[in-house]
């Protein structure tokens, strides 16, 4: 929520330094750049919710808020990086994809165990969450 709403402010900000009214406009390229940073952030957060979500409750909710942390980061650093030059908002974006890979996996391991336990009786819960646990701080590698 405060993501977006700075993400927001910046495009409000950067509106009322453009001449004419509404969002179609010939704008500056700065305020293009925020505008289409902002569009690019709004359209992923549905994806990200979903995956965050399925994380937490199918596989463990530790990990997967740490990496719902880190990815709200990483959406800031993709902002930022987008305002400069394109190419500085690659390593944001690929970060971001990384981690919504590993809430995807979380997810995947989460229903695969519960398929495990209620058609052959063995559980892997306690070994899932023991690799998320020690997978999840390796997010932070760039």
């Amino acid at each position: 929520v405060f993501l977006t709403a700075f993400f927001a402010c910046k495009v409000e900000h950067e509106s009322k330094h453009c001449n004419g009214k509404g969002f179609q406009r010939l704008g500056t390229s700065t305020f293009d750049r925020v505008y289409i940073a902002n569009q690019n952030c709004g359209h992923t957060y549905p994806t990200f919710l979903a995956m965050l979500w399925c994380a937490g409750l199918l596989c463990s909710p530790a990990p997967a808020a740490f990496a719902g942390l880190v990815y709200l980061f990483v959406r800031q650093k993709y902002f930022v990086g987008y305002l400069g030059e394109r190419t500085q908002s690659t390593p944001g974006y690929l970060f971001g994809k990384r981690i919504i890979f590993f809430l995807f996996l979380m997810s995947v391991a989460g229903i695969l165990n519960y398929y495990l336990v209620f058609f052959f009786r063995s559980d892997f819960e306690k070994y899932i969450k023991m690799m998320t646990s020690a997978i999840s701080p390796l997010l932070l590698i760039p």
